[in-house]
């Protein structure tokens, strides 16, 4: 008999349909039950898990059989007479919990998650389709998640993440409809989400731009004053940049307000009543009014947290009413807060001395300047288009440095990546997490997701003057998320595509590059080569530049040949050009005149022999870039040996040096140096480089690991190949240095090794992840890692290593859980223990019993985290393993101390702290300071408490670890409370909230919750 089809629903009350049946879902605990499989969204939830969420921290003894009874219960109801202990089609067990297998026709929550990931794709290029899936997608939701189940249970985190999606697709829709120029079809959602989260300030600045947008201006200011007054009324603070953003613009829409607009001069009610003030601006115009110690004088800016945004000056019809907010705004109070510093990136590669060429196109581009001045509300934008090797990066490069004193705030730069012959094309969220971090943006401040990434780069460049420069880009889609949208910023674009979409939706200034006509060419040579050594051969000049075909890349190398040998005739080198070969088919384009293989073959004979072979290992190098140690593995050569091949390779422009110490090969030589590799090397030998470039990554990688995490638990290297030499590191803060300038680099090796096919370079990519984790874990890159963990452990299960899965497991679980994916990571975790309890590798079951600490932490289950991180110091003492002792030892005294033991709490935390300074673990001596402080204050030595949160707030500043400084601030407050010094709580409290709100954390609200009640306490008082 088949099997009736089920449907389930949690995007409201909890439903479950057997055909066309509603089955009735006996008492709450069993909806819950249900509701949380639902939310698991497909995935395992661990029986662990379902425990803590239905019973708490104090779980009956009975709690995991009423779990199977549920259990037993559901999977008879969703298939009535299934056998006793029969498991059945839609509820499984799964790595050591239950999963119900559902899908998008199956569940109203995925299916919401498919329309809404449905839409962002196509958001950028069909807003009105965008728009209609996410309405089909906010139309699903009934009320809140789960509704109907007991309020503490829907209180959990697993249900409030869900109910923020359904947030996160209404400021989704309201961008849609912004887009698809429809803003009033969104405004009844978003009003009732408005109203529903008052202090979300990105959905208040939606309501804001939508209304705007409707021709409802008034409404939209008053909204605008609205949650002004609320957050300067319950956090002291005022609006941040992006609802102020909102705001000017709506102020600086010319378009008329509808009829029924008070603001309408045409109104009658309006004009029946003039004297009606209209509150439509906040503040006096400056950019981030947090650092201020009282209201704002009016007549000048006060300190900011950033720069400026631009004055918005109201039009006439709105100044009455702009000036009445104003000074109401005037009075708000704002938290004392240093000011944050944005930095002021300098990001352009070297400019050519020898720049030739191009004056009538760099006349038309440093045109556009002037002509963006006559309209300030619009960013420039720039697109050089032509075929590979006329000089487009050339000239973009050339012009930026040309006017970048204009832009004071910053000039940003990134290699697209986007014909590059290995196919590793920059995604568009690399390239702006990339910019974010160069703006000084921190990273855990960064929030999921493309379109998020971009609107807070857009953000952090409001009223900002910052050149953007986006070389060798793919498409228009993937330079969109990458594009300033402030007035003021200019973005020059280079690609071989055409980019018409830009020049159509964004008004780009299109600018096709040629190759030099005969002219050009030799004025090129002359330049290169002088007029003298030119006039006495023009007709071998004119030879030279037929063959190059005019290509800026070409006749480099030419010039560069013939420069390096003076006492060449030109008629010489002609000749060798005549009869040299090369072949470039990947790159070749009907139109061409010429092999330009033949050229590149032609200069890369003319280096020494060992040069030549570097020149062609480079092809295989996975990176954007590489070093000149890098460079030196792949060759098998020390440094000292490698550096002058380097400069002969550099001299002839084979190879390029945007940076300093950071060398690139250009698409077409790097295609030409990959074709010559295949050509005259052999798989043997392109493996074992490639193998000693993975080496020497790894061995570096591992070197830094030590030095960040000298308590982890590495798996040391293999024994590196003859000719690897690992970059030498001195400290932490070195180590720090090398991964961030090879981040993106590490990325593409991981990548490459893992998709090698060859398993001993899969294993190197699983060990150079698991090398990475302390810096991605202390920079905040947990998107990165839960890349690369994912790779290391698919490439762990292909090679059938149960040591290499358990630690793949282990690895992307803990970036699961920093990402809050706890469905997913407390499975992983107790299959890693599993696996490392199989193969008796005490260490790596300690570690894990840490990671699992961790976890039952974050579900407030204190005994449980007790418990783990004893048995780990057990297995930890037991090895001997000082540095890891000394880490869980403090993990041990926090527990305690959480659990009011706090003398046992002091006598670990005393004990670790003396074994970390030992150790020089400065990380590990910050987290130490704090608990030992937090016992102090729970003892009542609240002098003793102060000074070791201070100590702990220094070290963590100098590493910067934002989140833990919030968190330590929180507790600073608790302490000053104790004390009496409510002053110096809430100036603590409010440090935090200005952290966590940074970085877009959920504590925040946590934190805004003791705000409220600390100035209703004071307010009654």
């Amino acid at each position: 008999m088949p099997l009736e089809p089920v449907r389930f629903a949690v995007l409201g009350d909890v439903r479950v349909r057997r055909g066309d049946a509603l089955l009735d879902l006996a008492g709450p605990q069993e909806r819950a039950f249900v509701a949380l499989l639902l939310v698991g969204a497909g995935q395992p939830i661990a029986v662990s898990e379902i425990v803590e969420v239905l019973w708490g921290a104090d779980p009956p003894r009975s709690a995991v059989n009423v779990v199977r009874r549920h259990v037993g219960s559901l999977r008879r109801m969703l298939e009535p007479g299934l056998a006793a202990r029969a498991e059945g089609r839609w509820l499984v067990r799964d790595a050591g919990g239950y999963r119900l297998v559902t899908d998008g026709d199956s569940s109203d929550l995925l299916r919401f998650r498919a329309l809404r990931d449905e839409a962002n794709r196509i958001s950028r290029r069909a807003p009105e389709e965008a728009l209609q899936l996410l309405t089909e997608a906010l139309a699903l939701w009934r009320g809140p998640v789960a509704v109907g189940i007991p309020e503490r249970i829907r209180a959990h985190a697993v249900f409030a993440s869900v109910d923020r999606e359904r947030l996160a697709a209404v400021r989704e829709a309201a961008d849609a409809a912004s887009r698809a120029g429809t803003p009033e079809a969104v405004l009844p959602e978003l009003r009732q989400a408005a109203a529903r989260h008052p202090l979300d300030e990105p959905l208040q600045a939606g309501l804001v731009l939508a209304l705007g947008a409707a021709g409802r201006r008034s409404e939209a200011l008053r909204a605008y004053e609205s949650v002004r007054a609320r957050l300067a009324e319950e956090l002291g603070i005022d609006p941040g940049a992006e609802l102020r953003e909102a705001r000017d613009a709506v102020l600086r829409d010319p378009s008329p307000a509808p009829a029924d607009d008070p603001q309408n001069p045409q109104n009658p009610q309006k004009a029946q009543n003039p004297q009606n003030p209209q509150f439509t601006a906040g503040g006096t115009g400056t950019k981030g009014s947090q650092d201020a110690k009282g209201p704002q004088d009016a007549t000048g800016p006060k300190e900011t947290m950033g720069p400026q945004s631009p004055v918005v000056l109201p039009d006439a019809s709105d100044a009455s009413d702009a000036s009445d907010a104003s000074d109401a705004s005037d009075a708000s109070d704002a938290p004392d807060a240093p000011p944050r510093v944005l930095a002021v990136p300098s990001q352009l590669p070297h400019d050519i001395p020898a720049f030739t060429g191009r004056r009538t196109e760099l006349d038309e581009v440093l045109g556009l300047l002037d002509a963006g001045a006559s309209r300030p509300g619009t960013v420039v934008i720039s697109a050089i288009g032509g075929m590979a090797g006329v000089g487009k990066t050339s000239l973009a490069v050339h012009w930026a440095h040309r006017i970048a004193d204009r832009f004071p705030d910053g000039r940003l730069y990134v290699n697209l990546r986007g014909f590059d012959p290995s196919g590793a094309v920059m995604e568009p969220g690399e390239a702006v997490r990339g910019f974010l971090d160069a703006l000084g943006v921190p990273p855990e401040r960064v929030p999921h997701g493309v379109d998020a990434q971009s609107a807070l780069y857009r953000s952090v460049l409001t009223g900002r003057k910052v050149l953007v420069v986006l070389d060798n880009a793919r498409d228009t889609d993937q330079v969109e998320p990458l594009l300033p949208g402030s007035p003021g910023c200019l973005a020059i674009v280079t690609s071989r595509d055409e980019l018409s979409g830009l020049v159509a939706a964004h008004g780009a200034h299109s600018l096709t590059l040629r190759p030099f006509d005969a002219g050009q060419a030799r004025a090129f040579l002359v330049r290169r080569l002088g007029a003298e050594r030119v006039a006495a051969e023009p007709e071998a000049a004119d030879e030279i530049s037929e063959l190059c075909a005019g290509l800026p890349l070409a006749l480099a190398c030419v010039a560069a040949r013939a420069a390096v040998h003076p006492h060449f005739s030109l008629s010489a080198v002609a000749a060798e050009l005549h009869e040299a070969h090369g072949s470039l088919d990947a790159f070749a384009r009907g139109d061409a005149t010429v092999d330009v293989g033949t050229v590149f073959s032609w200069s890369s004979r003319a280096v020494s022999a060992e040069a030549a072979r570097l020149f062609r290992l480079l092809a295989l190098h996975p990176g954007p870039d590489f070093t000149l140690p890098a460079a030196a593995a792949l060759a098998g050569l020390n440094v000292r040996r490698t550096r002058p091949l380097l400069a002969e390779l550099t001299a002839l422009h084979l190879v390029a040096e945007p940076t300093p110490a950071r060398y690139a090969l250009h698409d077409l030589l790097r295609a030409h140096a990959g074709e010559l590799v295949h050509e005259q090397h052999t798989g043997a030998d392109r493996r074992a480089a490639l193998d000693r470039l993975y080496h020497h990554y790894l061995h570096t990688a591992h070197a830094a690991d030590r030095l960040l995490a000298p308590n982890a638990d590495p798996l040391p290297p293999p024994p590196a190949p003859d000719g690897v030499h690992p970059e030498p590191l001195a400290d932490d803060d070195r180590a720090l240095a090398w991964l961030t300038a090879e981040h993106t680099v590490l990325l593409a090796v991981v990548d490459a090794a893992a998709a090698s096919g060859h398993p001993a370079q899969e294993r190197l990519a699983c060990q150079l992840a698991w090398s990475l984790e302390p810096f991605f874990d202390r920079r905040g890159h947990w998107h990165d890692g839960l890349a690369v963990q994912r790779t290391a452990l698919d490439a762990a299960r292909r090679i059938a290593d149960p040591v290499l899965e358990a630690r793949g497991l282990r690895g992307l679980a803990r970036v699961e859980g920093r990402l809050g994916l706890h469905t997913r990571s407390v499975p992983r975790l107790e299959q890693a223990l599993s696996l490392f309890t199989d193969l008796g590798d005490d260490a790596g079951r300690a570690h894990t019993h840490r990671s699992l600490g961790w976890q039952c932490e974050q579900r407030g289950d204190l005994p449980g985290a007790l418990r783990h991180n004893q048995l780990a110091l057990g297995l930890f003492r037991a090895r001997g393993d000082r540095a890891a002792q000394a880490s869980v030892l403090n993990s041990v005294g926090w527990y305690h101390a959480l659990l009011g033991e706090y003398r046992r709490a002091l006598e670990h935390c005393f004990e670790a702290l003396a074994m970390l300074q030992e150790l020089g673990d400065r990380y590990g001596q910050a987290a130490t300071w704090d608990s030992i402080a937090y016992a102090h204050h729970r003892l009542g030595r609240h002098p003793h408490a102060l000074l070791g949160y201070r100590n702990a707030l220094a070290l963590l500043h100098d590493l910067g670890v934002p989140y833990l400084e919030a968190d330590i601030l929180v507790r600073v407050g608790e302490t000053h409370v104790a004390t009496g010094d409510h002053e110096g709580a809430r100036v603590a409290w409010k440090q935090a909230l200005i952290l966590l709100r940074s970085l877009g954390h959920p504590d925040a609200e946590r934190v805004e919750a003791l705000l409220t009640a600390r100035d209703g306490h004071a307010g009654a008082g």
